[in-house]
Formats: structure tokens, C-alpha cells, sequence
């Protein structure tokens, strides 16, 4: 899934005792840290769930991108089917598993999109291959053969073999803002500590509690 390298962690990352965290961007920040030096490969890999048309749950793994205050984003072609999903019900869930470190974090709240800036200079970022793989890909819509997907490739290389390739219109990002994230760490004989972190809205306060595993 990786095609960049790992995020950047935020100028206010503090690390601190799990039990201890009062702010739970911080705190998810410290781990993600954590995961980066233990994980080998992608420690950015969530699972992201939606609902569709008849309200039946779609989960898919795609990779974080963007964090700060304002909370979690990632990237995808807005025609596909969790974008469709996504703007017809703009809320969603995520779970981040980090098997080295037996620590799991899940996120919930409502789905907006990146700006058009946002979104343009993630994908200046990119590798030139996977920019012109966005412009071939009809995400999620059948494909005939996998030459015909090569042929597509070919012909966005050709087309932008030349200088900078542009954003794809349909090529862009959404935002979850956290309103639910709940930290999960392993213990022996499955008496495992879980953090809860809730507020009512964007602007409200966290509340912090403590769950039984």
C-alpha cells in the first residue's frame, strides 16, 4: 500500500503513560511514533469502514496520510466506492492494529473533504508512477483485463511524460474528525487496559474514560 514515506509527526507530539493521557491526539501521535520505529511494513494501515446506499457496513485498508488537530485524512478517487459511499453518508470509522506492539485505536466521527490545496500538494508528493496510475485507474468500476489497464498507464505516461502532472479531478481526500477514539493496549490473561476519549462535537471538550476490556 506504501508510496511515500511516513507521515509527519505534528510540532506538538508528547509521548506520556497511556493511563495517564489526557489529550488523545497527542497520545495517538505518541503511538504512532511507537509504530513506526516496530512496524515493518506500513504502520500508516487503517481499516476504514462506511455504510452504503442500503446501509450494509464496507471496510477496505487504506493508508493514513495527515494528522493534526483538525483530525485524520487520507486519499482516494472520490468516484470510488467509499467516496460515493462517503458523500452520500459522511461519516465513518477506523481501526489501526499494530501487531508488534499489541496496541489497537479506534476512531469515529463525522467525514469532511481536504481543500483543493490540501489535496494538490499531497499529491505533487507522490511518485510520478502513482500519479499517473490515479489518471488510469477508474477506481472500483469493472475492468475488462489487466492490459487494459496497462494500456490506460501508457497512456497517461505518454500524455505526461513531460513535466508536472496535475491532480486528477476526481483525485482527492477526506478528513475524519474524531468525536470517539478509544485505545486499546494487550495484557496478559486478556485483562486488557481500554482508554475511552468522547466529546459531543469538534469544538467540545474530551472525556476521558476508562472501560472494562
Amino acid at each position: 500500500m506504501s508510496d511515500t514515506a511516513p507521515i509527519e509527526h505534528p510540532s506538538w507530539l508528547t509521548s506520556g503513560d497511556f493511563t495517564e493521557a489526557d489529550e488523545p491526539l497527542r497520545l495517538f501521535t505518541a503511538w504512532l511514533k511507537d509504530a513506526t520505529a516496530s512496524e515493518p511494513r506500513d504502520p500508516t494501515a487503517m481499516a476504514l469502514a462506511t455504510v452504503d446506499a442500503d446501509g450494509r457496513p464496507n471496510a477496505r485498508m487504506v493508508l493514513l496520510k495527515g494528522l493534526d488537530e483538525r483530525g485524520f485524512v487520507f486519499y482516494t478517487n472520490t468516484a470510488s466506492q467509499k467516496g460515493q459511499e462517503l458523500d452520500a453518508r459522511p461519516e465513518a470509522a477506523m481501526v489501526f492494529y499494530w501487531k508488534s506492539l499489541n496496541r489497537q485505536i479506534r476512531v469515529r466521527g463525522p467525514v469532511e473533504h481536504v481543500t483543493g490545496a490540501e489535496a494538490d500538494g499531497y499529491f505533487a508528493t507522490r511518485p510520478k508512477q502513482a500519479q499517473i496510475g490515479a489518471w488510469a485507474s477508474k477506481q472500483s468500476t469493472p475492468l475488462e483485463s489487466r492490459l487494459a489497464f496497462e494500456k490506460a498507464v501508457a497512456l497517461y505516461a505518454a500524455k505526461y511524460a513531460i513535466g508536472e502532472v496535475p491532480r486528477p479531478p476526481l483525485w482527492s481526500g477526506y478528513r475524519i474528525v474524531p468525536i470517539l477514539i478509544e485505545f486499546w493496549h494487550d495484557r496478559p490473561f486478556r485483562l486488557h487496559d481500554r482508554i475511552e476519549f468522547r466529546r459531543t462535537g469538534p469544538d467540545a471538550a474530551w472525556i476521558k474514560t476508562r472501560l472494562y476490556p
